[in-house]
């Protein structure tokens, strides 16, 4: 299908190419103007900047390559289907809700806050994001290369496998179901609560009170540095090739650990024998956590 041209122009004013089809936009600039693109079908646009919101709004078939989305352009790319978005920088929040068939590759996202909201089928190739909240609830995600500095990830996710990546992240995976994670680093306290299927394979974790309140936690040849308080009420077949600092009240399954510096076990709150504990190095046990030792009784 031959696309109409248009090229080396500045657009300004609301949806100024509003219900267009069969389009190829090149080193095109979209200035003050809300949707200059919304209910747009078969668009191609190239070296193109976008400086006000909404520009791509209930659209199908889009693939912007080599585009800019400057801090202005909040909620860029939103309820819209098929939609690939490669070697692009994109400065605004808010960017990708309720999108479907979405593909991002080779793609800095400098403020990622609310960004990837209710998405589905979304694959991320080579992502750099710094922001808070970034793909809530979205579902069928998959991920390879993902270099991830902001808290609350992945909250609510259904369905998502990730590969190679990098996450800086407080309480990532928060309600999820069904992620797993391959060769990965993950840091930030709070790891996985209240998660349903939840695995992890070769990766490395630091946590503070990381893989708690997990239904079925699966970890294969995993580290976790300077992890403390992990596991408390989780249910999982654990693995883990190195010493965590302190483990707390798992719920039943099995735990296979190197070492472990301190096992706390409350028996009035988990049955013991719901649940084993393989290690040949615990360096102390306890009935308390530290928080209940010396505190008084009302």
């Amino acid at each position: 299908m031959n696309l109409t041209e248009i090229k080396d122009r500045k657009f300004s004013g609301e949806r100024p190419l509003f219900d267009k089809e069969n389009l190829y936009i090149e080193n095109c600039v979209f200035e003050n103007g809300e949707s200059p693109l919304k209910e747009c079908r078969n668009i191609e646009l190239n070296g193109c900047a976008f400086h006000w919101k909404y520009p791509l709004w209930y659209d199908r078939d889009v693939k912007a390559d080599n585009c800019t989305w400057t801090e202005f352009a909040r909620a860029g790319v939103w309820y819209t289907d098929g939609a690939e978005i490669r070697n692009c920088i994109i400065q605004a929040p808010k960017n990708f809700r309720r999108c479907s068939g979405l593909v991002i590759e080779n793609t800095f996202i400098s403020r990622a806050e609310e960004t990837l909201w209710s998405c589905e089928n979304v694959k991320l190739n080579n992502v750099n994001a710094r922001g808070d909240y970034f793909l809530m609830n979205s579902r069928n995600v998959t991920v390879d290369g993902l270099f991830l500095d902001g808290n609350y990830s992945f909250d609510g996710v259904d369905g998502a496998v990730i590969r190679n990546s990098k996450l800086l992240t407080k309480d990532a995976f928060w309600n999820s179901r069904n992620i797993t994670v391959y060769d990965s680093y993950i840091s930030g306290e709070y790891l996985g609560w209240n998660s349903k299927n939840l695995t992890l394979i070769n990766c490395t974790v630091e946590s503070l009170q990381g893989l708690c309140y997990i239904d079925n936690l699966v970890m294969k040849n995993c580290r976790l540095v300077n992890t403390t308080l992990a596991f408390e009420y989780t249910k999982g077949d654990v693995q883990v090739s190195s010493r965590v600092e302190s483990v707390l009240n798992p719920s039943a399954g099995n735990f296979s650990i190197d070492e472990i510096g301190e096992l706390i076990i409350e028996n009035d709150r988990v049955d013991e024998g719901g649940f084993t504990i393989e290690c040949d190095n615990i360096e102390r046990r306890s009935d308390r956590p530290e928080w209940l030792r010396d505190r008084h009784e009302i």
